[in-house]
């Protein structure tokens, strides 16, 4: 039996703003945006290629906006998704190289923390 994690829950505080920042800045797909009522706001983003999505929005989670740390996203080239980013606006780290492969960190404007990593070439 496959298991396959496919939404992660990004807590923010104006839903808006982290939208346009997830879409317009970090470059993920806007899926899906609906009012469910007056206390629910579901909106569902994905990066690129990715068999997992966000959502953020109201009514989604109790976590505390910008508690969400640590979500990592797998990356063809650093250096590249790095340069992106900047171009976008986004403050991102410079590129750490590891053993287990090459890292940039960036937060949304809640704190909210991403790693994108650069797989190893022995991998």
């Amino acid at each position: 039996m496959d298991w396959k994690i496919e939404l992660v829950a990004v807590p923010v505080t104006d839903v808006d703003r982290a939208k346009s920042f997830y879409v317009d800045q970090v470059g993920f797909n806007a899926d899906h945006d609906h009012r469910v009522n007056e206390n629910l706001r579901f909106v569902q983003l994905t990066p690129p290629g990715s068999a997992c999505s966000i959502v953020i929005g109201e009514g989604i989670t109790e976590m505390r906006p910008g508690s969400q740390q640590g979500i990592q996203v797998v990356v063809a080239d650093a250096e590249a998704a790095r340069a992106a980013l900047v171009a976008n606006g986004v403050d991102a780290s410079d590129v750490e190289d590891q053993p287990w492969g090459r890292f940039v960190f960036f937060k949304d404007p809640d704190g909210n923390g991403w790693a994108l990593q650069q797989l190893p070439a022995w991998r």
